[in-house]
């Protein structure tokens, strides 16, 4: 499918009617979100007059939700209450807007919303620019030559306490996708699929700050490998990791896609597991920004931000994969071959040992930023040795994870919003409690913390 030159004109070819795809129309989502607005006023007018929920609840019982919002407005102006609170947001304080991002499929809500018009549809005219490192990405960002960018969860937590430069306030305040990564090998070790077998490969992943560092480490310790002393990690730029197991500097990587089936593509190396097997719904980027950018251009701030939720809540449906493969394939966007794009998003895929699976949850696109997940890193940061000293985790989780600023914008873009800002999670069967990082970060028998 060609890209649509109308921005808007994709909504109604597919006959998903709104960027939420739960309306008929765009109308229709306009009126169910006005609806929605109006029933917050509503019950924030409710409990301003009535604070104590039992003697809340009690009238709303007796009298009904209709008569007493009647009541209410024969002396409080609700009308204009609604009006205020359904207003436009002040004018974008920038509308010409720059977005760093790395060439992989993780980057997809951030990459999609400038061929298929979510940023358009937000008054933002955002140019995406494709950036050759992680490193690259923080410098830049850091040096305000992009206003937000595509970066892997851990790094605002880094930037933030400073660890590996100096410490800036950041923040996530969406989530890019969900699982999305896999450990490959090379061909030749196609017979070695025991991790013991493993003592002296090299491996690459992106980033020292990365999800794929820590779940690397995490799987090799929990089969006995010591990730410092059995094998060797090194940082490797995504887009170099193919041509460097092709050029046998490495064994393996632990990879964002679609860095994985290129591999598998060129014939050079087979998906060993995927990482969903590891920690299945893990995050792994992210789209962050400084907290200086939030406070100082926070109406252009919003619309960026709810045009990457409505570009997330189109890509979490499978029947929208292909469309969205065709649009960040080409040159500018991945610079991948289509085929190899629609294995990763469709989940249906070779992997490299002549077979063809079926993993529909291979990557998806959640953007809540649980602060569990934060708590988790930070764990793991503390584990080898990144962080040194004492940390406050759940401040610098609540600090950097904006789940405020997610819930409310989610609720906009016709998300459905988690009750809690935690959810369960279980690593290679191990549970973790959020309430206790810092025990979890010392109960590994191989670690840094003990030598």
């Amino acid at each position: 499918m060609s890209l649509f030159k109308d921005p808007f004109d994709h909504y109604t070819r597919l006959g998903a009617g709104c960027a939420c795809g739960q309306h008929v129309s765009q109308a229709e989502h306009d009126m169910a979100l006005a609806a929605l607005q109006d029933r917050a006023v509503e019950s924030a007018v409710m409990q301003a007059v009535f604070p104590d929920d039992q003697v809340r609840r009690n009238f709303l019982r007796v009298v009904g939700a209709g008569t007493a919002m009647a009541a209410l407005s024969s002396f409080f102006p609700l009308g204009a209450a609604k009006e205020a609170f359904a207003a436009p947001a002040g004018a974008l304080e920038k509308q010409k807007l720059k977005v760093g991002f790395i060439p992989i499929t993780c980057a997809t809500p951030i990459i999609m919303g400038q061929p298929m018009g979510f940023y358009a549809k937000q008054g933002l005219d955002v140019e995406v620019v494709k950036t050759a490192g992680w490193a690259v990405i923080r410098d830049k960002t850091l040096a305000k030559e992009y206003d937000a960018a595509h970066m892997l969860s851990p790094m605002p937590l880094a930037i933030t306490l400073g660890v590996g430069s100096n410490p800036i306030p950041y923040t996530i305040p969406a989530i890019e996708n969900i699982n999305g990564q896999a450990i490959t090998l090379s061909m030749k070790h196609k017979d070695k699929r025991d991790p013991k077998d493993w003592k002296g490969f090299k491996f690459a992943v992106p980033f020292d700050y990365s999800m794929h560092n820590y779940l690397l480490r995490y799987y090799l310790a929990e089969h006995g490998l010591d990730p410092d002393r059995d094998v060797q990690i090194r940082a490797v730029p995504p887009p170099e990791m193919v041509a460097n197991m092709r050029a046998d500097n490495i064994d393996g990587f632990l990879a964002p896609d679609p860095v994985n089936q290129r591999a598998v593509y060129d014939g050079v190396g087979f998906i060993h597991i995927l990482s969903k097997e590891i920690w299945n719904g893990h995050p792994c980027c992210a789209f962050a920004a400084s907290k200086e950018f939030v406070t100082s251009a926070p109406n252009s701030y919003k619309a960026l931000l709810k045009a990457i939720l409505e570009a997330t809540a189109y890509a979490r449906k499978p029947e929208n994969r292909k469309e969205i493969a065709a649009a960040i394939a080409p040159t500018n966007y991945l610079n991948q071959p289509l085929t190899v794009v629609e294995q990763v998003l469709t989940g249906t895929y070779a992997d490299g040992l002549g077979n063809i699976k079926k993993e529909p949850n291979r990557i998806d696109f959640d953007p809540f930023p649980y602060q569990g997940f934060a708590l988790w890193i930070l764990s793991q940061m503390k584990r080898w040795g990144q962080i040194k000293g004492e940390v406050d985790y759940a401040q610098v989780a609540k600090q950097v994870f904006l789940a405020t600023d997610a819930t409310r914008l989610m609720k906009e873009a016709g998300l459905p919003v988690p009750a809690s800002t935690d959810k369960p999670i279980t690593v290679m069967g191990k549970v973790f409690d959020p309430k206790k990082p810092q025990a979890y970060a010392e109960s590994f028998a191989i670690s840094r913390l003990k030598g």
